[in-house]
């Protein structure tokens, strides 16, 4: 039984690719894109084509950019000395946003995971230990996810990058501002312990 004329059925199913959407999701988009003007139909569609084709990754730090070297790597007035680890470019973002951080990145575009086959060959871990041979970095801040994968990346990272004796420091992980410290799990409230700080 067919439900949707042939295009409207494939553009359903093109939205279904994208993360996070469901089947009920991608259709009630693609209805609502049957329905904007064609104009923004043609925007819409020539974003995603541009984004596509115009960006790709920094050489130096692996970020997503539309220049090479980014802007980050690019930009003088940043703090040399120090290079935050983080698993993706979005991660990066998230990191600006803070406009509390001055240093540069390096994005390893995924973590360590044995069981989906990805080790440190498939990661930018080789670009890292060769950026920071010679370089003026003195800190390496392991940004990654407090998962399994993201602790036992950034264990695997701390020792690579202590061999060449640069100081490596880990973000601290704990309750976020406004959590009830009941609905914590064990692990969260341990690592908020463990990082305490005295006022």
């Amino acid at each position: 039984m067919y439900y949707y004329a042939e295009p409207v059925g494939r553009l359903i199913e093109a939205l279904n690719k994208l993360p996070g959407v469901g089947p009920k999701t991608a259709q009630r988009l693609a209805f609502h894109l049957l329905r904007v003007p064609r104009s923004e139909a043609v925007t819409l569609a020539k974003a995603i084509v541009d984004a596509r084709d115009q960006t790709s990754d920094c050489s130096i730090c692996g970020n997503m950019t539309d220049r090479d070297p980014c802007r980050i790597c690019a930009d003088e007035a940043r703090d040399q000395a120090v290079i935050c680890v983080v698993e993706d470019a979005r991660d990066v973002v998230a990191i600006e946003k803070t406009r509390e951080y001055h240093g540069l990145y390096h994005v390893l575009r995924g973590v360590l995971s044995p069981m989906e086959g990805i080790g440190p060959e498939q990661l930018r871990i080789r670009e890292l230990v060769a950026r920071l041979e010679g370089s003026p970095v003195q800190e390496v801040i392991l940004a990654t996810n407090p998962t399994v994968e993201g602790e036992a990346t950034a264990n695997y990272l701390a020792r690579q990058i202590k061999a060449q004796g640069i100081k490596v420091t880990r973000i601290a992980h704990g309750l976020p501002i406004g959590g009830d410290l009941e609905y914590a799990d064990q692990v969260t409230l341990w690592r908020a312990m463990e990082g305490r700080r005295e006022l």
